[in-house]
């Protein structure tokens, strides 16, 4: 009479694969993987089968009971008929109980997204009737192509549509955070990514997990952000300091600059002379976002014409940018310390800690400053506008800033008081 019995065959910290081990008897036996992963702490070794200490366990334990009935049933059926009984006999078998389809090259994650990449240019816009994903947007499908393909090679194999479900998740997440240290926003992003990737392979014919509709997302609790500005004291500070090296003069202009317009970087060392429009009312800024593709026009206020007066300055690299302005903030000894991530070379990934100022200022400080100092001064739907913001939502979380109720009262009354 067969047997089947369930085992793991590994104790390593991670999520490891289900095996079934059939008997039927006079030295015939076999062992194939049964798809399924699992951690070994939720594994019991004396029942053979998954503890159920959650929902998911108890789920995945019923599973593995259907699959010992139904291939009960299939080998005794086979053993009457004189079907003969091997290694693909049961991969059969286990294909049809849980009614799987064979991995095929569309099937795997990493290359539907190659095709992706490979069709932005003529990919519908989600929620706008325009085609062509936008280069951040391909630059952002690149990035985690690179995650996906290192986890494969953690992994020792490839990833799978169907092979999304829970246990995946978290043992994907596990990985993500705890291994290879990334942020919870990172993170996140990874597990939004792979639930929009997969319902696009869904939209082109391929079969997925139903796991992958419940896959939540996350980032950052408001009060793990830290987020680093200058105040106009600081930039008044940055301003009269005396630098003597022409690149970091010019960088500065960029930072004094920035801080006052609230651009993204990309955007704001892309200005030229040209993006500059007088009329009778002041100077504007007329230009478009790279990433929203929104044309936005920015007034020139007092303490960023001053910058300009000195000459506009020339364009440099993003990256050069950051490197100045961290020099340029610690000559003008912004020296307090704050709580903060830096980047630390050996790990590749962002730490927190607490550091002088100057080592925590990177470019989308200007943006911040400028929509934090103005921030109550200007109304925020001004603000939104010149930032490129949509919702106000977004933008208080943007700054760390909880909604003051009050705000628009107040200012309301402030207007009638000039009406009046």
């Amino acid at each position: 009479m067969a047997t089947i019995k369930y085992l793991i065959r590994s104790q390593a910290n991670r999520h490891v694969p289900i095996y079934f081990y059939v008997s039927l008897g006079r030295g015939s036996f076999f062992r194939m993987k049964t798809g399924f992963n699992i951690l070994p702490k939720n594994w019991s070794s004396v029942k053979g089968f998954p503890k159920p200490n959650d929902e998911e366990n108890k789920r995945l334990m019923e599973r593995l009971k259907s699959l010992e009935s139904f291939l009960m049933e299939k080998v005794n059926e086979a053993q009457a008929k004189g079907i003969n009984i091997d290694k693909s006999f049961f991969e059969r078998q286990v294909d049809e109980c849980f009614n799987r389809v064979k991995p095929t090259n569309k099937t795997m994650l990493s290359n539907h997204i190659k095709h992706i990449i490979e069709t932005a240019p003529t990919r519908k816009i989600k929620g706008k009737n325009k085609i062509g994903l936008s280069e951040n947007t391909v630059k952002n499908y690149n990035t985690f192509l690179k995650v996906v393909l290192n986890y494969e090679k953690h992994l020792g194999k490839p990833i799978h549509f169907l092979d999304i479900d829970f246990n995946f998740i978290e043992g994907f997440k596990n990985w993500l955070i705890n291994d290879q240290k990334y942020s919870a926003n990172s993170s996140g992003k990874s597990l939004a990514f792979i639930k929009s990737i997969s319902i696009d392979a869904e939209k082109h014919g391929v079969s997925v997990n139903p796991f992958v509709n419940k896959i939540e997302a996350f980032s950052e609790a408001n009060e793990d952000r830290y987020i680093i500005t200058l105040t106009f004291g600081e930039l008044d500070q940055i301003k009269n300091t005396n630098l003597k090296r022409e690149a970091l003069i010019n960088a500065r202009k960029w930072l004094l600059l920035g801080c006052e317009i609230g651009q993204r970087v990309e955007d704001l060392l892309k200005i030229t002379e040209a993006n500059l429009r007088k009329t009778s009312q002041g100077t504007f800024i007329d230009l478009q976002q790279n990433k929203t593709k929104k044309d936005v026009t920015i007034p020139v206020n007092d303490r960023a014409m001053e910058v300009l007066n000195e000459g506009f300055p020339y364009r440099i690299a993003d990256q050069n940018f950051n490197d100045y302005i961290k020099k340029i903030a610690k000559e003008a000894k912004l020296n307090e310390l704050v709580k903060g991530k830096k980047y630390d070379k050996s790990s590749k990934r962002k730490v927190l800690g607490n550091f002088p100022k100057h080592e925590l200022i990177t470019s989308h400080a200007c943006r911040r400053s400028f929509a934090t100092n103005y921030y109550k001064i200007i109304p925020t739907t001004i603000l939104m506008g010149i930032t490129g913001h949509t919702k106000e939502s977004t933008f208080l979380v943007y700054i760390n800033k909880p909604k003051d109720r009050d705000e628009n009262a107040r200012l309301f009354l402030d207007m009638m008081k000039r009406v009046g």
